[in-house]
């Protein structure tokens, strides 16, 4: 399962903001926000590492080299994940045998962007890789309570689905695209979630926007991310546990509501 350009789109625990003293020097990856001239992307996450200096903060010329070295220094993101997701994100760069890529790159829509974000308008209805407050909110109106369960994640998925195709006319929705999608919802759950439970603390994924972060002490897998995505994919299936009713039924009554319904 190829993994979402997302997660090349969200890992961490988040911290708040403390005080800068005097006699301490300057924070090398204190948060900056881009300058009219800077690169941003579709992705949170690759934003934010931008936002803080763990990627170039203009959002150009990110290498392998330097993305490994982001993911790892900003994520604790094992260097063969790092170089996955690279090579994932290299094919947004239209030149042949390109040795780097830029966020604005990735605004390529249907490349590896696509409708239904959580926190994007779909390109169809508005600007495609800019953070959406109104659809933000949408999302976030699922996360129901204080500790974010993988079904609530589910849900906010759900519905963006569900609001996109009822709203946007050019709406495209692939397997590809799932595969995608299912690692941006996995990927709070990844940056500063629990593995064991798929759960995750609703305050530090709404700070994630605008705070920075201390990356968790164990080193991030693409076993963890995948693990989280096949999580998140079992949460979106909308059948109930327990026996069918209808399986019970006697074979001709059975296709009898078969055949109604």
């Amino acid at each position: 399962m190829k993994l979402t350009n997302c997660i090349v789109t969200l890992a961490t625990t988040l911290v708040s903001a403390r005080p800068q003293d005097d006699a301490q020097p300057p924070n090398p990856h204190e948060w900056m926000a881009p300058g009219p001239n800077d690169f941003r992307g579709p992705c949170p996450m690759l934003n934010t590492l931008a936002n803080h200096g763990f990627l170039p903060r203009d959002g150009r010329n990110i290498t392998k080299d330097n993305a490994i070295a982001g993911f790892n220094d900003g994520l604790n993101f094992k260097a063969s994940l790092g170089a996955l997701l690279w090579d994932q994100a290299i094919i947004a760069n239209p030149e042949p045998n390109a040795t780097f890529f830029t966020l604005d790159h990735l605004n390529v829509h249907n490349l590896l962007e696509h409708d239904a974000s959580l926190t994007r308008a779909d390109a169809a209805l508005g600007n495609n890789h800019i953070f959406n407050k109104t659809v933000y909110e949408a999302s976030r109106q699922w996360w129901t309570e204080e500790i974010v369960t993988p079904e609530m994640l589910a849900n906010s998925k759900i519905f963006r689905q569900l609001e996109s195709r009822a709203k946007n006319p050019e709406y495209r929705f692939t397997a590809t695209t799932e595969a995608f999608s299912l690692g941006e919802v996995a990927a709070p759950v990844v940056a500063f979630g629990d593995f064991e439970t798929g759960s995750v603390n609703r305050t530090l994924m709404e700070y994630f926007f605008e705070l920075g972060w201390t990356k968790k002490s164990d080193e991030v897998t693409a076993k963890d991310i995948t693990g989280m995505t096949t999580v998140i994919g079992k949460a979106t299936n909308l059948l109930t546990g327990g026996t069918n009713d209808m399986e019970s039924m006697p074979h001709g009554k059975r296709n009898l509501h078969s055949g109604m319904f």
